[in-house]
């Protein structure tokens, strides 16, 4: 399958705080919060949810296309990108403006703080999809993530005109977009990927029940931490898949970006609903085991051994023909 990747490219500045938020929030005056809290250690990483998505395919042994708008400082990004089996054919390079940054606290509950910085990708309005499936002849799925709210847009519209089928993944947007926005995006979708959060919030701002959200996508996947997934599809029965134990807990942060990029390697590899989760789940565990969203270093062996122990030998069976990770 040719699938197209679009949204944030960035740059993550990671820091830890050696507390809890919620001790210094005073629920009387969060109008007037004026907080300041002391960061351990700095991390400055790769980023960007449509970049995390694609490295992470990438090290599946898929060839994702990056879609999404950059500054001039991208270089060694790009470079790092397509070592690892990235296209990044399709990736606007701005003249005036830097490369998206993400500067994100996270506390000892796992908590975080962030703050978005989108610079270059207010670009990423001005690619058209077109162009990009013509190069690649054709394109068979396009994720569309958070991003410049008109490129989302823009994205979804053009995906519904020209009948490419469509995941509707919003995250972060879903925050600041109105009713109106939302519904334009996810409707019509082929698949609808939010977290636990992320799902009540698009039901209260759209106005939707998630019986009518149920009527205007193809497949809802509702992500929910530590007590894993749910996929819901019409007229079926829903699919319950847990997480994956993790070694260690280091840093949430590209865990979501992470079970994407599995599931979709899954999808494309039509490996079915529920492998496509537990391959994702997997792949996420991997991520909440480091710093950063793509330092981790996929084994294929040890990486089907840990599957087999959280899903089955029967699971790791049926995909271990389909991935290709970095080393053997």
């Amino acid at each position: 399958m040719q699938i197209a990747i679009t949204g944030s490219i960035a740059t993550d500045h990671l820091m830890t705080f050696k507390g809890r938020f919620r001790d210094s929030l005073v629920v009387e005056q969060l109008d007037k919060v004026s907080l300041s809290f002391l960061a351990d250690d700095l991390e400055v990483r790769r980023g960007g949810v449509a970049a995390n998505i694609a490295f992470g395919m990438a090290n599946l042994g898929q060839r994702p296309i990056l879609v999404g708008a950059v500054g001039e400082d991208f270089a060694d990004y790009r470079s790092w990108l397509e070592r690892h089996g990235v296209d990044c054919h399709s990736v606007h390079v701005s003249e005036s403006k830097h490369t998206a940054r993400f500067v994100c606290t996270t506390d000892e509950d796992m908590a975080q703080i962030a703050t978005f910085y989108a610079g270059a990708m207010s670009e990423a309005r001005a690619i058209e999809l077109d162009p990009i499936a013509q190069r690649v002849g054709g394109l068979d799925l396009v994720l569309v993530g958070a991003n410049d709210p008109e490129a989302m847009l823009r994205h979804t519209r053009e995906c519904r005109s020209r009948g490419i089928p469509f995941a509707a993944d919003p995250s972060q947007q879903l925050a600041f977009a109105d009713g109106d926005t939302i519904r334009q995006l996810i409707d019509g979708a082929d698949f609808l990927l939010t977290n636990e959060y992320e799902a009540a919030l698009t039901e209260q701002k759209t106005g939707w029940s998630a019986e009518e959200i149920a009527d205007r996508v193809h497949t809802r996947v509702v992500t929910k931490g530590k007590e894993g997934v749910t996929i819901e599809r019409r007229g079926e029965d829903p699919i319950e898949v847990s997480v994956a134990r993790e070694v260690r807990r280091a840093d949430p942060t590209g865990v979501g970006d992470a079970f994407r990029a599995g599931f979709l390697t899954g999808l494309a590899a039509d490996l079915g609903l529920r492998h496509s989760a537990e391959l994702g789940s997997m792949l996420a565990t991997y991520v909440i085991e480091t710093v950063g969203t793509q330092e981790y270093t996929l084994g294929k062996a040890s990486f089907l051994q840990r599957l087999a122990d959280a899903y089955g030998q029967e699971s790791a069976d049926a995909i271990e023909p389909h991935i290709a990770c970095v080393a053997p």
